[in-house]
Order: C-alpha cells, then sequence, then structure tokens
C-alpha cells in the first residue's frame, strides 16, 4: 500500500479536526481537550473549505458532523477517502442520533468510528486518543519501510558498482600461447566474492585461477580483488608463481581470516608448461577443476585437492598435482555457484546432471558449451538472478 508520510509525522501528538457547523459543538469539543497534553485542536465551521483546511493542519484523526447546511457529511467522509492525502486518517462521524442504515453507510464509505453527540469527555478522549494512535503507529511504519527502500537501493547501487568493477579486473576471453581462454561471469543479486584470471609466467608457463570468497555484498568483494591483485601481479614475497601449492601458502599468509573480518576464500590455482604439456596445480578448499580429453567423450577427470581454506589456520602448506593435457583437451574452472543451484521447490539440481550440461556439446559447437550451461541454469532456477555468483573459465588447449 502507498502512504503519503507527513513530515515529522513520528514525532508528533495527537491533532484533532473537527468540521462542524455549529459553534456550540466546537466550544465544547474544545473544552473537553483543553490542558489534555499532546492534543492539538482545530475547528472548521465551513464543509466546503474542510478538505483545504485538512492539508494545512495535517490532522490525525477527524471529527465531522454528518449533517451540515452547506456539505452532506457522507459526501465528505467520501471525498477524504478519495483524497491520498487523507485516505489512511482516521474519520469519526458524529450524528445527532443513532441510526442504523446511516451509520453501516458511514462505514461502508471508510468511516472509522461513529458517535452520537456529545459523548461522555472520557469517552471522548479515549476513542481520539486511540484512533490517532493507531494512525501515527501507521505512518511510523511506513516511514521505516521507506527509509528500508531507499537503504536498500543505496545498497543495491553500490553492489552494482562494485560487480562492475569486479568484472572491468577480469581478462578478455583470449589466447595464450597454445590455449584459447573463455569465461562467463554472473554476479548474484548480493555479489558473491568470485574473481579469477590467468596469465603468461614466462614463454613457457601460463598461470590460470579462480577464487570464491565466502560470504556476498561488497566486503567479499573486495577481498576477492585484493586476493586477485596478488595472483595477477605476483605480489606475494618469496613465491614461486611456478608452484601452485606454494602460492596457495603464501596466499594463506597473506589473508589471514582474522585480518579480513572473518571471511576466507576457497581457490584452485595452475599452471600448464607447454613444453611438456603438463598442468600442476593445487586447491584450498575449492570444487575440482574438471580436465575433458581431445575426444570429449567419458567422464571428465576431477582435478582435486585437500588443501584448505585459504585464511582459516596459519602457517599450513598445500601439495600440488600434475597431469598431462594433450591438445585438444578442456579445462573447466568454475564456483561452486555453477552448480549448486535449487530448483523452484528447493531441491537441488545433481552434481551429476552439471558434469553432464557441461560436458555434452551444444547443438551450436563446442564454443558454446558455457552459455548452454548458462541457460540450463537458469531454466532449472526459473529466475534471472541467481542466489550466488556464477564464475567459469573454460581452457582448451591447442
Amino acid at each position: 500500500m502507498d502512504l503519503a508520510v507527513p513530515k515529522n509525522s513520528v514525532s508528533r501528538g495527537t491533532t484533532v479536526l473537527l468540521i462542524d457547523d455549529q459553534p456550540i459543538i466546537g466550544e465544547a469539543v474544545r473544552r473537553m481537550l483543553v490542558g489534555e497534553e499532546g492534543i492539538t485542536f482545530h475547528f472548521c465551521r465551513d464543509a466546503i473549505k474542510a478538505v483545504e483546511v485538512a492539508i494545512q493542519v495535517e490532522p490525525t484523526v477527524i471529527l465531522q458532523d454528518l449533517v451540515m447546511p452547506d456539505a452532506d457529511g457522507l459526501d465528505l467522509v467520501r471525498r477524504f477517502r478519495a483524497d491520498d492525502r487523507f485516505r489512511d486518517v482516521p474519520i469519526i462521524v458524529l450524528s445527532s442520533k443513532e441510526e442504523a442504515a446511516v451509520k453501516a453507510e458511514a462505514f461502508a464509505l471508510g468511516a472509522n468510528d461513529y458517535i452520537v453527540k456529545l459523548p461522555d469527555r472520557l469517552e471522548m478522549l479515549a476513542r481520539l486518543r486511540y484512533h490517532s494512535r493507531g494512525y501515527i503507529a501507521l505512518l511510523e511504519r511506513n516511514e521505516a519501510f521507506l527509509a528500508l527502500q531507499v537503504s536498500r537501493q543505496v545498497l543495491a547501487n553500490d553492489i552494482a558498482l562494485a560487480a562492475q568493477y569486479v568484472r572491468s579486473l577480469l581478462p578478455p576471453p583470449q589466447r595464450i600461447g597454445p590455449i584459447d581462454a573463455n569465461w562467463r561471469f554472473i554476479p548474484s543479486a548480493e555479489l558473491g566474492g568470485d574473481a579469477f584470471g590467468y596469465h603468461s609466467l614466462d614463454d613457457d608457463h601460463v598461470a590460470v585461477y579462480l577464487l570464491d570468497v565466502c560470504g556476498h555484498g561488497v566486503g567479499a568483494a573486495l577481498l576477492s580483488v585484493s586476493a586477485l591483485n596478488a595472483i595477477r601481479s605476483e605480489a606475494l614475497p618469496q613465491t614461486d608463481f611456478h608452484d601452485p601449492g606454494a602460492v596457495l601458502a603464501a596466499l594463506n599468509k597473506a589473508f589471514p581470516m582474522e585480518r579480513q573480518n572473518d571471511m576466507f576464500f576457497t581457490i584452485w590455482y595452475g599452471v600448464y608448461q607447454t613444453s611438456s604439456q603438463t598442468l600442476r596445480w593445487a586447491g584450498g578448499g575449492h570444487p575440482a577443476a574438471l580436465l575433458l580429453g581431445p575426444d570429449g567423450s567419458g567422464r571428465p577427470t576431477a582435478l582435486e585437492s585437500e588443501g584448505p581454506l585459504i585464511g582459516a589456520v596459519e602457517g599450513l602448506e598445500f601439495g600440488s598435482g600434475e597431469v598431462s593435457v594433450p591438445a585438444g583437451s578442456r579445462l573447466f574452472i568454475y564456483s561452486d555457484g555453477a552448480f549448486e543451484v535449487s530448483y523452484p521447490d528447493g531441491s537441488m539440481w545433481a552434481f551429476d546432471d552439471f558434469v553432464s550440461t557441461l560436458t555434452a556439446t551444444p547443438s551450436e559447437g563446442p564454443a558454446h558449451r558455457l552459455d548452454a550451461l548458462v541457460a540450463r541454469i537458469r531454466a532449472i532456477s526459473a529466475r534471472n538472478d541467481l542466489n550466488d555468483d556464477f564464475s567459469m573459465v573454460e581452457l582448451v588447449f591447442a
């Protein structure tokens, strides 16, 4: 529901607007309210000017007569309810007698209460305070909701800018020596901590890496960018970037979670040697990369590692694995957001189905494997925005 929110409504007390053509009624109500803390009283004799006066005084409760010479009281109720500024302001109608049909019509038009004038002072005060408190509470809830919307929009803008920044740091799809590198990156609505890259270490070695920071938001993205820059610029002291295990140990030392707001990350890091057609790799709590042979048939080889999360425990060592990579092979490195996908009913996509989708050759040709996987994930989740970042790097070895 859209609500009009007057300025400073939270700090306002009870503001009563009485609309009645009889001055004696106005004086009687005024005397009832004299000396009552937190109550402001306004009187309008001319029903034709009632809406204009209401705009000026911003009542938290309206008292109005049903029988006035210049206007029909029920029609005035209708006018107030048709105006967005007063759609939710409590209206108490005043009548000279109890009439069931008139009362029913008043309530049908949007009146909140019906009083035969004039009741006892205590009853009048109780009704005015009751209706006014309810309206002010509604305004407070609405103001809180609007403030939350503004806050969410600011956060969404910050996340969108952070996602653009992360994407600007990713390398373009390109050929590096004998390797064709391609990728897909789809940040989640809350932005996870995915980042990846690849670059030549020298004329005979190419490094490739993908990391995933725990959690979501700008903080996770900043940590992923810091780690990415440390790898890409080879800025980890006394580290041989040809040795995957040494790189992960250096990252673990450089990014302890107690200095990163208790955030840690997973990573897969590999180095391909062109002359020997071999790949060395190490992983820290990260999903295994998948190596698909030249013929593209059969189940891919999972390049797994038992290395722990980066930043969780100080002083750990990380082992490296090695595998032969014949020409025509494909390597897929990805984050858990690529396969931890849920159906609308909450059930999870099976990992074997993920592997089958990834390794099946699309009808458009092998170059469209990544697009086919993205399309499959969107179809499964039945939504465009993802719960986690989707990141995948594909290397094709010539």
